[in-house]
């Protein structure tokens, strides 16, 4: 298959202390043509944060909002080619997506390590759309089919893992234990396998029933061939932690190598910032989770 080529394309994003620019080393489109049918949003994609607007760490947040047009943005490793590449799902309600806290600098954390991070900037807001949920999914599982089955210039991996935070850790959740497509395939890069090797999960939100904290949702079937989870939650996220809980004590049960950190503060959406409170550990023990597991050489 005609690998697929995107010219180096350099976004510029507003921070609360000036410009800073966001540099991925290539930005390909998820969807040959327009995506699958949606409720797309009227308003042009842009940062909705207020110049008041929460931040975390002492620095604001951009809001991406109003995403219609599907992307990765590819973050290669400095050094020579990778064989794990994991692709990143920034949190945001299905409303926004956390696009800098929850993505580009958690791309910026793994790239470090050596890891082909991408960034997958999926449909957004999908909250009028039934399920909501779906347009992110498709979007995920199509860009895993890209990586995949080797149609991106460049990227090449032995092993692909999911990274999700609060809604994204919703839709990697959802991807990593999905049984089908949830599109039609649109061309041969369809025909890859639907699965991650590995995922990480920060704070995933609505995995289990509202009135049952200990059962999974009915759309999360762990099955023998559901891959091991990394996960890290605060013990006082107003999004319940049992998210986490659950789904480790289900993959648990079928002897799934898997790791839970609930950690007794942190509150919900700290990213991958410094913020001087328990959660901070959080990616220095997720990195040591993959080099056991041997995702990071």
């Amino acid at each position: 298959m005609q690998r697929l080529i995107v010219s180096l394309a350099l976004v510029t994003l507003i921070t609360g202390t000036g410009l800073a620019e966001s540099k991925p080393d290539q930005i390909v489109p998820i969807w040959p043509d327009s995506p699958p049918a949606w409720v797309a949003p009227d308003l042009p994609e842009r940062d909705t944060t207020e110049a008041d607007g929460r931040t975390v760490a002492g620095r604001r947040v951009i809001r991406l909002g109003n995403v219609s047009t599907p992307e990765l943005h590819i973050y290669q490793p400095k050094s020579e080619s990778s064989d794990t590449a994991v692709l990143i799902c920034p949190g945001g309600g299905y409303n926004i997506l956390a696009w800098d806290l929850e993505g580009t600098e958690i791309a910026e954390w793994l790239r470090g390590l050596g890891i082909t991070a991408i960034v997958v900037k999926y449909r957004v807001p999908s909250r009028n759309s039934d399920p909501m949920w779906l347009a992110p999914v498709q979007d995920i599982q199509r860009g895993l089919s890209l990586v995949g089955s080797g149609a991106i210039e460049g990227v090449a991996p032995k092993q692909i893992g999911l990274l999700g935070f609060s809604a994204g850790g919703n839709a990697a959740a959802r991807t990593a234990t999905a049984s089908e497509r949830h599109y039609e395939p649109v061309d041969d890069t369809d025909q890859s396998d639907l699965s991650p090797d590995f995922s990480v999960l920060v704070y995933p939100a609505w995995l289990v029933e509202r009135d049952s904290p200990s059962q999974l949702i009915e759309e999360i079937q762990v099955t023998d061939r559901t891959p091991p989870m990394f996960f890290a939650h605060a013990f006082d996220d107003r999004v319940s932690c049992m998210s986490s809980v659950t789904l480790f004590s289900e993959l648990q049960k079928r002897g799934i190598a898997s790791s839970l950190h609930v950690f007794a503060s942190g509150g919900h959406g700290f990213g991958g910032r410094d913020a001087a409170s328990p959660t901070d550990a959080w990616r220095g023990l997720c990195e040591s989770w993959m080099r056991e597991q041997g995702f990071v050489e």
